[in-house]
């Protein structure tokens, strides 16, 4: 009973600061919006017909693409380096943990102006290569898709790092030995041990690395120049600026749906694994 009592103040944190938002934007994405911009709550699913137009499903297409390029592009650097780090001796790995995690204390907005600085047309990436004679002028870094998906990586790669981190320091090494010690090569034990018990990880991490660059606006924000427009901009936009905020709502709750399906397959995926190997 004294159990319950304790649970009172977490049920309350979620009712009023999670499920009472959703629940808000879930009414406003079905209310109608007179033309002076006021909410008339009458149902309609006008403003989810609205985001069937190709403008706005060109954004969603461009969101997903953007988002599926950082997750491969982060699984592919971050799972290497998560072995590198798991392999590590226990001293060298913190170490190695705590510089990986050092960039994250930096308030992630100063992080991704210093990729601005970084990309710009007198940054040092350019200034250095017009000293080297290797360009003749100043190369288009910033404000297009490559320097949004660049930040993409740079600010979320730690989510997938740190999950295979942690599924591959728990792996047990007789595995590994007993493997080598019949014959197979480093690639069969990769592929047929290391790979299929890490794969928990790797799920988690494609998760934790998807959903944050499926909704990001800051990023696009400030390294796209306005130019690369993602959900996460376009709901801003409509909150901020348009202020139709049935619209905003409504793409706000299929963004969520497509969380909500990405959890599913997660969570299934996890069930039916269970950790072991293939």
């Amino acid at each position: 009973m004294k159990k319950k009592w304790l649970s009172i103040p977490y049920a309350l944190w979620a009712l009023i600061f999670s499920i009472a938002p959703l629940v808000i934007i879930a009414v406003y994405s079905f209310c109608s919006r007179s033309p002076y911009g006021k909410i008339i709550y009458k149902f309609t699913f006008e403003h989810y017909r609205k985001f069937m137009e190709p403008i706005y499903l060109n954004v969603l297409w461009r969101s997903l693409l953007l988002a599926m390029i950082s997750t491969v592009v982060c699984l592919l650097v971050g799972y290497p380096m998560a072995m590198i780090i798991s392999k590590a001796s226990l001293k060298k790995r913190n170490i190695l943990m705590m510089l990986f995690v050092l960039p994250l204390w930096t308030n992630f907005l100063l992080r991704t102006y210093a990729w601005m600085v970084l990309l710009r047309d007198q940054g040092p990436i350019n200034q250095l290569l017009l000293s080297l004679g290797i360009i003749d002028e100043p190369l288009k870094l910033l404000y297009n898709t490559g320097a949004v998906t660049l930040g993409m990586v740079y600010n979320f790669i730690p989510f997938m790092v740190l999950p295979v981190y942690s599924v591959l320091a728990k792996m047990d090494e007789c595995l590994i030995e007993a493997a080598k010690d019949l014959g197979a090569t480093s690639t069969q034990v990769f592929l047929k041990i290391t790979l299929p018990l890490s794969m928990p990880g790797v799920v988690s991490g494609i998760i934790m690395v998807f959903m944050p660059a499926v909704s990001t606006f800051v990023i696009s924000d400030l390294l796209g120049g306005g130019q690369t427009i993602l959900l996460g901009n376009l709901i801003q936009n409509q909150f901020l600026v348009a202020r139709n905020w049935q619209f905003g709502s409504a793409i706000s709750m299929i963004m969520m749906v497509l969380i909500v399906i990405a959890m599913t397959i997660s969570s299934k995926y996890k069930s039916e694994d269970g950790g072991g190997l293939w």
